[in-house]
This record gives C-alpha cells, sequence and structure tokens, in this order.
C-alpha cells in the first residue's frame, strides 16, 4: 500500500480540491480499502505506472449502488475519470431498471427463438456435421443473445475501483468487461451464475461438436492493462455444470471463463481469490496466431488464490509470460466439475509455477496437472501434492509420450512479489485470507438513485 504522503501528493498533482484530498485519507492517516492502491511490486500489475484504480476519485465520484442500472450510470456518468463504485448488497445482472429480475423466456420474446425450435433445425441427423448454424433459428438465437448481451455485460472505464462494502456484497449474473482500458481494481465481490440462455452449437466444434456460450464472469480484452482483481469469489452456485442436461449427446454448456485475459492485454495481477466448481478458470492469450496482438504482452501474476474443484485453465495459456505462486489446489471425490488439467502449456507460453500446494483426493492423477497445449517449456518449483514436495514438471514427463515432452523454462524468473511462503503453509494461510474478506472504513452513504 503507498503511503498516504503519496496519496495525498499525487492527489494534489491531479488537482483535487482539498475535500477530496481529505477524503483519501481515514482516521490516524490510514487509507480506506475503497482507495488503497496495488502494492508497490505486487506483480506485473504494478509495473507500468502502477495500479491506483480510482483510489484519486473526488468525493462525487465515489459511488453506493445496489442495481445494474445504478451501476451502469455510475460508470457511464463518470467516464474515464477516477471513480469508486462500492457495491451494497445482491446486484443483478439479468435485470431490468427498476431491479425487476428478467428470465430467459424475457430475452427471447419477440425474437422467435426457442431452443425446441433450434433442436429441430441443427439436429445433426438433420443438419449434418460440417456446417455451422445458419438460417432463421440462428438469427433468432443471435437476436436474444444480443438482448441478454446488452443487459448483463457492463463496460467498466479506465480509472475504475469496483469493490464490495463487505464480505456478502454480490454480483448475480453480470459480467464486467475492460476492453482497451487500464488502470482498473476489482475486489471483495462475489460473483456467481453468469450463465449464457442462448449457447450456440458448432457441429465443427472437436470431433462430436460442442455447445459454445459467451460471458465471462470478467473479461480483460483489446489491449486493457494495469489491473488488479482481488479478494474476489467466483463460482456458478446455483446452476452448476454437472446440473446442465446434455443436446446432441453434449453437455448444454452454459457457462464462460472466470477471469480472462486475451487479445494483447497486459500487466494483471489475480490474487487472494477464491475460485470454486468452475471448469474454466483463466484463459489468457486468444489463439495460436500472433495476428491478436498477444506476443510481447500477457503478463499475469496469479497469486495467494484458492482453486477449490475446477477443472482446467489455472491458468491456460498462450505467448506471455504467467507467474502463479503460492496458490492452493483443492481436489475432492465429490466435485461437481470433472477434472481436466491445472497449467495449460500453450503456444509459445512462459508459465512460472512455484511453491503451490495441492490438496488432492488419491483418487486424481497427479501427472495430469499440466497439460500440453502447443507449448515447449515451463518452470516448476517447490510446489507440494498433500504436503509432500513433488516435481511437477518431471511427474508430467513421466507419462508423455516423447513428442509430447516439455522442457524447463529458462527464458525469465519472476521478480515482481510479495512474500513468497513455504508451500506447506498455503492451505492455512488461503482458508483465512482468500476471498471477500474486506470490510470499507466507513458506513456506506445511502445508494444514489
Amino acid at each position: 500500500m503507498p503511503h498516504v504522503a503519496s496519496v495525498l501528493a499525487l492527489s494534489l498533482s491531479l488537482g483535487l480540491t482539498s475535500a477530496a484530498v481529505a477524503a483519501s485519507s481515514g482516521a490516524g492517516g490510514r487509507i480506506p480499502l475503497e482507495r488503497q492502491t496495488l502494492p508497490a511490486r505486487d506483480g506485473f500489475a504494478s509495473m507500468g505506472g502502477g495500479t491506483t484504480g480510482g483510489a484519486y476519485a473526488t468525493p462525487e465520484r465515489v459511488y453506493d449502488v445496489t442495481t445494474r442500472a445504478q451501476l451502469k450510470a455510475a460508470l457511464d456518468e463518470a467516464g474515464d475519470e477516477p471513480k469508486i463504485i462500492r457495491v451494497h448488497g445482491t446486484l443483478l445482472g439479468n435485470a431490468d431498471d427498476a431491479g425487476n429480475p428478467l428470465s430467459c423466456d424475457d430475452y427471447a420474446r419477440g425474437t422467435g427463438y426457442s431452443l425446441e425450435s433450434y433442436l429441430a433445425a441443427y439436429d445433426p441427423a438433420v443438419w449434418g456435421w460440417d456446417t455451422e448454424p445458419s438460417g432463421g433459428p440462428e438469427e433468432a438465437r443471435r437476436q436474444a443473445a444480443e438482448k441478454q448481451r446488452s443487459t448483463m455485460v457492463i463496460q467498466v472505464p479506465s480509472n475504475t475501483t469496483i469493490i464490495g462494502v463487505n464480505p456478502e456484497a454480490s454480483l448475480i449474473g453480470l459480467s464486467l468487461r475492460i476492453d482497451g482500458e487500464r488502470n482498473v481494481i476489482v475486489r471483495n465481490l462475489n460473483h456467481k451464475a453468469v450463465s449464457d440462455c442462448f449457447p450456440q452449437w458448432d457441429p465443427t466444434d472437436g470431433s462430436a461438436g460442442n455447445w459454445n456460450s459467451e460471458y465471462d464472469m470478467v473479461q480483460i480484452i483489446n489491449g486493457s492493462s494495469n489491473v488488479w482483481i482481488d479478494h474476489n469469489h467466483y463460482t456458478d452456485d446455483p446452476n452448476y455444470d454437472d446440473q446442465a442436461p446434455r443436446y446432441f449427446g453434449r453437455p448444454f454448456q452454459q457457462h464462460d471463463g472466470s477471469v480472462d485475459i486475451t487479445y494483447g492485454s497486459d500487466l494483471v495481477t489475480v490474487s487472494y481469490n477464491r475460485f470454486v466448481d468452475r471448469d474454466k478458470l483463466m484463459l489468457i492469450g486468444s489463439t495460436d496466431s500472433p495476428s491478436a496482438g498477444d506476443p510481447g504482452k500477457l503478463r499475469v501474476t496469479i497469486h495467494h488464490n484458492e482453486f477449490i474443484n475446477i477443472g482446467q485453465r489455472a491458468p491456460r495459456l498462450r505467448w506471455g509470460q504467467a507467474d502463479v505462486y503460492n496458490n492452493h489446489f483443492i481436489r475432492n471425490d465429490d466435485a461437481r466439475v470433472s477434472f481436466g488439467y491445472v497449467f495449460g502449456v500453450g503456444y509459445d507460453s512462459h508459465i512460472w509455477a512455484e511453491a503451490n500446494a495441492f490438496t488432492f483426493s488419491p483418487s486424481v492423477d497427479a501427472t495430469r496437472i499440466i497439460k500440453h497445449w502447443k507449448g515447449q517449456a515451463i518452470t516448476t518449483l517447490d510446489n507440494v501434492i498433500n504436503r509432500r514436495k513433488v516435481d511437477l514438471l518431471a511427474a508430467y514427463n513421466a507419462n508423455a509420450s516423447d513428442e509430447l515432452q516439455l522442457v524447463r523454462d529458462t527464458s525469465w524468473q519472476p521478480t515482481l512479489r510479495t512474500r513468497v511462503y513455504p508451500a506447506q503453509a498455503i492451505p492455512a494461510l488461503l482458508k483465512r485470507k482468500a476471498g471477500p474478506v474486506l470490510r470499507l472504513d466507513r458506513p456506506g452513504r445511502p445508494p444514489r438513485g
């Protein structure tokens, strides 16, 4: 956390009023939680001038919100000016401007879409396996999907802090999109049930086709930079993947990523979050093609997070550098999500995985922690499985074919870190500290509007 004097000095240099400067320090000169900035050297997001979010917001740019409409209005009003959004209670993403819930049927109304007609039109026995859906039912699906997207996806501009006022503050069915922006902080929120009402069937996706959904819980895209994701909780509760029906022999997938970082985005720190019963966690990197603008970018630090019964992508990386240290990966036999892998070694990727703890049931195959996705190298140091130190790279290579062997990555070494604890200490530490645990220093004002 920066010293109070430096916060005040920067506030004055930005031309803020004396009232705003006074508001940036609490009793005894302590910086209020909503005005905290990413500490120096805390991962890649501390580069490039650091990540301050809305820390230097003037008093009129501090908003208390209880509905999606209030959140959107606050972001629209402040634009790129520094702003703090304090979330109270539960915000519904699928809701009208008065806060009334909207269902999938509400979005479909007037578009001509129905799941029954869509299934009938694109049944592979009728449509075939070689061509993606097109025509009337697919156009109706797109129209309904656009109605949902325009409601539940919230665009987050630069210089923003969004923070829950207490550990109960929640975003339900709401997707945060950071698109070509910089300097954003998202903290202390329960992020739940971001579901796509209208997945698209693609018979050409894989050998048996797949249902593909939209809407990451947090999407960092198109060259966004300096983003800090901290002390949040991510879950599909109450709509888990294992409850999904199957159509055309494939799960009707309604969930996408948790925190995806793609299309040339850079300088991100993901810390002290809890991810529970989710399949897709963090996709870092758009495609294997350099045309997406990813080479030289996608530098991400992932530290002190809890990953409980997750499926894959923690992370899956292409092109960039990911410093993954002091995280706890937990896998039980009663998990809702089938286990795929933890570290996805993608094209020209550079993952450094150090001092992580894995608490796995005996049925989980530890050789599957790493997955080959066209990459060549990964560094794994001082990681433990059930408190026993294991060389994860050696365990992977012992079970991999000759053409899928990986080597230790000698191209870089992380330097931007907070304290690195021994892996054996991580489970107890994160049980107390991961997820939403913060309470703002001052009582909230009544929500605006």
